[in-house]
């Protein structure tokens, strides 16, 4: 990837038009992450009218949150390796093509079976368009501008917390959990529109190989990489997929105030996600380990303190932090430990990332079904706590 660089920039200084097109073109990539972000995990804040609709357990419910996470797990390293000479244009706008497919199936579907269905198809878009755009910006942009650029298309993961999720979930309790996912399927046919306008073309540069998946996954720093991510999403994910049956059984909330409590939750994931990239890059491994903990916190005193109101939403705020650190602190621990092959670090790092988060879901469901939304929580800060002893051994 860093070969494209330098024409990019000629480009640039030849016609100042290109550095707007530029721009846009990361734009763009950031809008169908945005997109991707939200629709996979919009079923959190709609877990209990989707289980109403189907007549179906929360714990069941949750499936919708654990078919995209084993999917993208297996299409991160599968479709990037098979389609490693198919330009990477064609496949970002076949994978928000998709995406806009998945949508339509969950919006028609007349029984629970093809709502997993569509999840399936959720699982390979988020495998594929991740592991493609996470190192895009150094072929979108001149070489001054990467770092910006890059930060521009992460920024797509905490946005999709702070507005996709709140506003779908607001959209859902007012017209219909159905009329949220008609929403998403409108904005990835334009995100798709605007992809094929403003994307330059993107032959591939390195051929990512199976060998060298497998060199990376030997050496003993991504081994720890996985070790820890594995621990804090599975925390993560397993509690906080069940966060609104929590609020609405123990809280006593309605659904606009859980609208609410997840809009604060977000927007403090925006400032968790800037924290997190501003210390991660001196303290790593304190970055990772002060993450984990306050995971930890929120969720083994939200059974406590979340009776109340004001408990629930302030213990969410410091999980929101929390977690906006997490995805930032993990890439970085794979980039350092696969430093030579950065489409090698991307896979790697989204596999385990969607493999744990399926998981976690999976897990969670369990334990919501036969135990309370309160017992999720305590397991979820308990596996929370391992992390941070995990994240501390590491030298």
């Amino acid at each position: 990837m860093p070969q494209a660089a330098p024409p990019t920039a000629e480009r640039t200084r030849a016609n100042p038009r290109s550095t707007l097109i530029s721009w846009l073109a990361v734009c763009s990539v950031t809008a169908g992450l945005f997109a991707i972000v939200t629709v996979e995990i919009l079923p959190i804040g709609l877990l209990p009218a989707i289980g109403r609709s189907f007549d179906v357990t929360d714990g069941t419910a949750g499936l919708t949150m654990t078919m995209p996470g084993f999917l993208a797990a297996l299409s991160a390293p599968l479709v990037t390796t098979a389609t490693a000479r198919v330009d990477r244009r064609i496949m970002l706008c076949a994978f928000m093509a998709l995406l806009a497919a998945a949508n339509l199936v969950v919006v028609v579907a007349p029984a629970y079976w093809l709502v997993l269905v569509s999840r399936v198809l959720v699982g390979v878009t988020i495998g594929g368009f991740w592991s493609i755009a996470a190192g895009l910006a150094g072929r979108l942009v001149p070489p001054e501008s990467v770092a910006r650029a890059t930060a521009v298309i992460f920024s797509a993961v905490p946005l999709g917390s702070v507005l996709g999720v709140p506003l779908g979930t607001f959209v859902g309790e007012a017209a219909g959990w159905r009329t949220a996912f008609i929403v998403m399927g409108v904005l990835s046919v334009g995100v798709w529109g605007v992809m094929l306008a403003v994307l330059p073309p993107l032959p591939p540069g390195e051929v990512l190989r199976v060998s060298v998946l497998r060199a990376a996954l030997r050496g003993p720093g991504t081994r720890w990489a996985l070790l820890v991510t594995f621990l804090v999403v599975l925390a993560h994910f397993g509690a906080y997929t069940y966060v609104a049956p929590f609020l609405r059984r123990v809280t006593g909330v309605g659904p606009a105030v859980v609208t609410v409590f997840l809009l604060v939750y977000g927007a403090a994931g925006i400032a968790g996600n800037f924290l997190g990239g501003a210390v991660v890059a001196r303290r790593p491994r304190a970055a990772f380990a002060g993450a984990a903990g306050l995971i930890a916190v929120a969720a083994l005193l939200l059974p406590v303190l979340g009776d109340r109101p004001g408990g629930a939403v302030a213990l969410l705020a410091v999980w929101g932090i929390a977690f906006g650190a997490v995805p930032v602190c993990s890439g970085a621990w794979f980039a350092a430990a696969v430093p030579r092959s950065p489409e090698a670090a991307s896979v790697l790092f989204t596999a385990s990332f969607q493999a744990t988060l399926s998981l976690g879901a999976l897990a969670g469901g369990a334990v919501v079904d036969r135990g309370s939304p309160s017992a999720v929580m305590v397991l979820g800060g308990l596996t929370a706590v391992l992390a941070v002893g995990a994240a501390g051994l590491r030298r």
